[in-house]
């Protein structure tokens, strides 16, 4: 049973008298409950029309509030819509502001005319950005390993780059770079790095490498020259006093005088090999080349140290062959080859045998091979065996009057005709020297008497 239900609303009293006398009412449909004020009626509400007329209430309420309030609510809607849309409106323009921040932070291109000139560069140079991604570098950086996969291959270069981050401006060093794979040996480069512009540095690398081994080449040469220079004119001066102080002892005088004769020609060897390196070393050493015939050559090296290798029963045997001709010089040439023949003599045991000989190969390259029977040479040795006045064995070189710059002066020769030496030794086997120059008709050296 339900209690009645005091309806104090008159729209919705209204609503429900007006909906009840507009539905149609069957024969035998029950009139509608009358609601009281507490009295309890027979025919009260079930639980399902209960349910349904608070439904019908709840419609009705938000109907007449909304009918009730609808010149507010319009102006609010209105408003609250417009506050919404100017807020995503702001939210979106962040968004996109920040965006195209970020994509100019990205997309901010080299200053003019930096590629071009790191392209024409002929030393090493690269831009880095704030994250040290490298963004162009020339030809001789990446040649040199300083950059690789777009980032600096060395810590020591990262380090300068930070500083010249720092600094307004630029910062210098000598740098001693690791060799890598690349490379043969250890690279001494003069480092300049400095800001370009607010996000990049400018890093150029001058590798000074060469011109550090020609210093200490020249300086072990000054140094070498003097020790050379030393022994010799110590010797003479030392003949010459004992020579005086035995001018009563014809057999001493004899015995000194050898010795005299002896050191005074090892002397003038040494001082024409100087005169000589320094010559190949001129700036045009081949102003008048020439057809040279490779046998005239050899056999005029083999003449030159008949004398000494018939002395110890060393033989020489002279291989024939075609005709090879190489334009060059033809006495820096003779003077090459005789060299290596020399040594050969000078290295070989008593007895032993020494060949030459002159092959042209498919390629259009003259070789001369000089080979001996001698103790061979180790690796270490090999590394620097045509450095000036290197010797494998200096008692020995000094005993038979070697002065430690033949083979440097092949070198000279050699490179100044377009050509190279190469070297193949084991101990205890001999050792083979091979000079490859290009055959006359494939060389590009304009000859004397050609048009």
């Amino acid at each position: 049973m339900v209690r009645g239900v005091l309806v104090q609303d008159a729209p919705v009293k209204n609503y429900l008298s007006r909906s009840a006398e507009s539905r149609p009412r069957s024969v035998t449909e029950p009139p509608p409950p009358r609601l009281t004020t507490g009295e309890p009626q027979e025919n009260s509400l079930q639980p399902s029309a209960a349910a349904d007329t608070a439904a019908l209430a709840v419609h009705l309420l938000f109907t007449n509030l909304r009918t009730m309030y609808s010149p507010w609510l319009v102006p609010i809607s209105l408003a609250f819509g417009i506050v919404i849309g100017a807020g995503l409106v702001l939210l979106i323009f962040f968004a996109a502001e920040r965006g195209r921040r970020a994509r100019a932070l990205s997309d901010v291109s080299l200053p003019d005319g930096v590629g071009a000139i790191l392209d024409a560069l002929d030393t090493a140079g690269f831009v880095v950005d704030p994250s040290n991604n490298v963004q162009k570098a020339s030809a001789m950086a990446i040649a040199h390993g300083l950059v690789a996969m777009q980032q600096v291959s060395h810590s020591e270069m990262v380090d300068l780059i930070e500083r010249a981050r720092l600094s307004e401006d630029p910062v210098t060093e000598d740098l001693l770079i690791a060799r890598t794979l690349r490379q043969e040996t250890d690279l001494r480069m003069h480092v300049r790095a400095a800001r370009l512009g607010t996000r990049y540095v400018l890093v150029l690398a001058q590798d000074n490498t060469e011109s550090h081994r020609l210093e200490e080449v020249r300086r072990d040469f000054v140094a070498n020259i003097s020790h050379e220079l030393k022994t010799p004119i110590g010797a003479v001066g030392l003949l010459a006093e004992a020579l005086e102080q035995a001018a009563d002892d014809e057999e001493q005088v004899r015995y000194f005088a050898k010795s005299l004769t002896r050191e005074s020609l090892r002397l003038g060897r040494l001082t024409q090999d100087i005169i000589e390196l320094s010559r190949l070393q001129a700036v045009d050493p081949l102003s008048e080349p020439s057809i040279v015939d490779i046998r005239t050559v050899i056999r005029a090296a083999v003449e030159r140290n008949r004398v000494e290798a018939d002395a110890r029963g060393i033989e020489i045997l002279a291989r024939g062959g075609k005709k090879a001709t190489v334009v060059g010089n033809a006495d820096q040439l003779a003077m090459a080859v005789h060299n290596l023949v020399a040594n050969a003599v000078h290295y070989s045991p008593d007895g032993s045998r020494i060949g030459i000989g002159a092959t042209i190969t498919d390629q259009g390259i003259v070789e001369v091979a000089v080979t001996d029977q001698g103790d061979g040479i180790s690796d270490a040795d090999r590394e620097r065996i045509f450095e000036r006045f290197y010797r494998v064995d200096p008692a020995r070189s000094r005993r038979t009057g070697g002065t430690g710059l033949g083979l440097a002066i092949v070198k000279h020769v050699v490179q100044n005709h377009g050509g190279d030496i190469r070297l193949w030794s084991q101990l205890g086997s001999g050792s083979t020297f091979t000079i490859r120059l290009p055959e006359a008709s494939t060389a590009t050296v304009p000859v004397r008497g050609d048009n």
